[in-house]
C-alpha cells in the first residue's frame, strides 16, 4: 500500500465536512479519494469483471448481502460505484444506481416499485421516448400502466390519483418543450397520497436544481446529456432520496418490503431502511434485468462532470442570448425558453432554477414542416443529431425525427408539432451560434 492510513485519512473528508461542501467542488472530488494502493488522484478505470473473493465465508457474505463488496461488475464495479457516490452526493440523496442510458433508468426504478397491473401517473410533458415507454412498451411488456395528465395542470394530478397509483413520475423541466413543472405543489400531492414523486432532472442537471430539496423522493438522469456533457459516454442513473418511508406503505411495495426469496427472505426495508431501494436496485434490479453501466462509460462521465459547473453557466448564458435573438427574427413564430422576460414559467424557473434555466428549448418558425427541414439542413457549426447538453450547439426536428412514432395529436401535445425546432445551444462563442443560426432561417416558400 502506497499510502499509509495517516495520508489517507488526512486525505478523505469526514461526512459532515463532505455534506459542507459546494457542489462545485463536490462535482470534482466526491467519491473518489486517492487510490490508497497507487495514490492516483483520479479515479482508476477498474475494465474488470469479476473479483477474487477472500475466502468461502467472504463470498458467502456477498451473496447474502451481510458483507460490502464486488461480486460482479453486472452488480457493482469500483468505478461505476464512485461514479454513483458523487452523483448521490450532488443531489444529496443516500445512493445512486447506475445504469446504460437514461431510459434504463426510468425501467429501474419502475421496476422496483411497480408489478404486473400497478398503474402510476406521469406528465404528459416527455421526450418522446419516454412517451413511447410509458404508452407502448411498459404495458404490453410488464402490465405497468401508465396514466398521463397535462404538466401544468397541478389538480390534474390529484384527479388522476386511484388506491392503485404508485407514485408520479415527471420531467421538472421538460425536453422539448421548456415547460417546468411545479414541483413543491406535485410533491405534496404525491405526500398525502402516500407514494413517491420520481422527477427526471436530466435538463437541469443538479448543479441547476435539486429535486429532492423541493419534496421529491427519487430522481433519474440520462447521464449522457450535460452530466457527461461532451457526447462520448451513454448513461443514466437513479438517486435514491432516502425520503419515502417504505415501511409506512409496506403493502404498495412488496419488493422493498416483503420477503424476497432471493436473499435469504431478506426484506429489504427492515434491513437497509432508508437505503433500501438503494440496495435493491443493485441487488436485484441490476443482477436481473442485467441493465449496467459500462466502467468506460462511467469513467468517462466521472471526468465530464468535473467541469459541470463551468458548462452550465456557460449553456444558461448562451441559451438566453439566443432566445432574445430568435424572439427578434422575422422567421420565427414563437420561443418557448423558462429564462425569458415574458415566459409563463419565469417565476418557476426562478424559484427552483435560479441559476439559470439549461440550454435545451423549443421555437416554432413561420413557415411550418418545411421550413423546419430545411433549417436542420442548412446549419453548419449547429450539428443535426439525436442528442442534446454537449458542448456543441444541437438541433433536431422532433415532428420527423424524436417524436414521429406519436400521433399528430400526441405530438403537439409535446410541443412537437410540424413546425418545432429544438435547439440544445453549446458552450461555443455566442456570435459564432447565432451567424450560424441566421443563414439556416433563410428559408422562404
Amino acid at each position: 500500500m502506497i499510502l499509509s492510513k495517516e495520508t489517507q485519512e488526512r486525505q478523505s473528508f469526514n461526512k459532515e465536512e463532505a455534506e459542507n461542501l459546494h457542489i462545485e467542488t463536490k462535482a470534482i472530488h466526491a467519491g473518489t479519494p486517492p487510490c490508497p494502493v497507487t495514490g492516483a488522484v483520479v479515479q482508476p478505470l477498474h475494465q474488470v469483471a469479476s473479483y477474487v473473493f477472500d475466502s468461502a465465508e467472504h463470498a458467502a457474505g456477498l451473496f447474502d448481502l451481510s458483507k460490502p463488496g464486488y461480486v460482479y461488475s453486472r452488480i457493482n464495479n469500483p468505478t461505476v460505484s464512485a461514479l454513483e457516490k458523487r452523483l448521490a452526493a450532488l443531489d444529496g440523496g443516500v445512493g445512486a444506481t447506475c445504469t446504460p442510458s437514461g431510459h434504463a433508468a426510468q425501467l429501474l426504478a419502475f421496476y422496483t416499485l411497480l408489478s404486473s397491473g400497478d398503474q402510476y401517473i406521469a406528465s404528459n410533458r416527455l421526450y418522446g421516448g419516454s412517451v413511447s415507454q410509458i404508452k407502448s412498451s411498459f404495458p404490453a411488456g410488464f402490465g405497468w400502466n401508465g396514466v398521463m395528465v397535462q404538466a401544468e395542470d397541478i389538480d390534474a394530478y390529484k384527479k388522476a390519483l386511484t388506491e392503485e397509483t404508485k407514485f408520479i413520475f415527471l420531467e421538472v423541466l421538460a425536453n422539448p418543450s421548456g415547460v417546468i413543472v411545479d414541483l413543491e405543489a406535485v410533491a405534496r400531492i404525491a405526500e398525502d397520497a402516500g407514494i413517491p414523486l420520481i422527477v427526471d432532472n436530466t435538463m437541469p442537471t443538479p448543479y441547476l436544481c435539486k429535486p429532492l430539496d423541493f419534496g421529491a423522493n427519487i430522481v433519474t438522469y440520462s447521464t449522457t446529456k450535460y452530466i457527461s456533457g461532451h457526447g462520448t459516454a451513454m448513461g443514466g442513473a437513479v438517486i435514491d432520496g432516502g425520503n419515502f418511508d417504505w415501511g409506512k406503505y409496506a403493502d404498495k411495495y412488496p419488493k422493498l418490503t416483503g420477503q424476497d426469496t432471493c436473499y435469504k427472505d431478506t426484506n429489504f426495508f427492515e434491513t437497509f431502511g432508508n437505503k433500501a431501494m438503494f440496495v435493491h436496485n443493485h441487488a436485484v434490479g441490476l443482477k436481473d434485468l442485467g441493465i449496467c453501466q459500462q466502467p468506460m462509460n462511467a469513467w468517462l462521465t466521472l471526468t465530464g462532470l468535473e467541469t459541470l459547473h463551468l458548462r452550465m453557466e456557460r449553456h444558461c448564458e448562451n441559451a438566453l442570448k439566443v432566445a432574445q435573438y430568435l424572439e427578434q427574427h422575422e422567421a420565427v413564430e414563437w420561443v418557448s425558453y423558462a429564462a425569458l422576460e415574458n415566459s409563463p414559467y419565469k417565476k418557476l424557473q426562478e424559484k427552483y432554477m435560479p441559476k439559470g434555466a439549461s440550454s435545451l428549448f423549443s421555437f416554432g418558425l413561420k413557415g411550418g414542416y418545411d421550413a423546419g427541414v430545411y433549417f436542420v439542413e442548412h446549419v453548419k457549426l449547429a450539428k443535426h443529431l439525436a442528442n442534446l447538453g454537449d458542448t456543441r450547439t444541437l438541433v433536431i426536428h422532433p415532428a420527423s425525427t424524436t417524436h414521429s412514432p406519436l400521433s399528430e395529436e400526441h405530438k403537439i401535445k409535446a410541443n412537437a408539432g410540424p413546425e418545432v425546432i429544438r435547439i440544445s445551444v453549446g458552450i461555443e462563442h455566442i456570435d459564432d451560434i447565432i451567424a450560424d443560426l441566421d443563414q439556416a432561417l433563410s428559408y422562404k416558400k
